[in-house]
């Protein structure tokens, strides 16, 4: 057994060594004419699960880059992972 403060910090550190990672789905519009962000996922280890944002989509896949096949709409829309990480501005 260990203190209150030792034991939070124990749980914290679980915490971090077990995040997920998170990512956006980007849609592309055309050769970099714009884009918009068209879903949000969670990178676990051995999944990704991913919400649309304008809702009624969310998938539970086997990797993260699989969530791209759902948001490819046309030949002119190029969707793309982009990795959200503690450096992003």
């Amino acid at each position: 057994m260990c203190g209150e403060p030792e034991f939070s910090e124990l749980l914290t550190e679980m915490a971090l060594a077990e995040a997920p990672r998170l990512f956006a789905v980007v849609q592309e519009y055309g050769e970099r004419v714009d884009a918009r962000i068209a879903g949000w996922g969670l990178a676990f280890e051995d999944r990704a699960d991913v919400i649309g944002v304008e809702g009624g989509t969310r998938m539970s896949l086997s990797s993260p880059e699989r969530a791209l096949r759902g948001f490819r709409t046309s030949p002119h829309v190029r969707p793309r992972l982009v990795w959200i990480t503690a450096e992003t501005p």
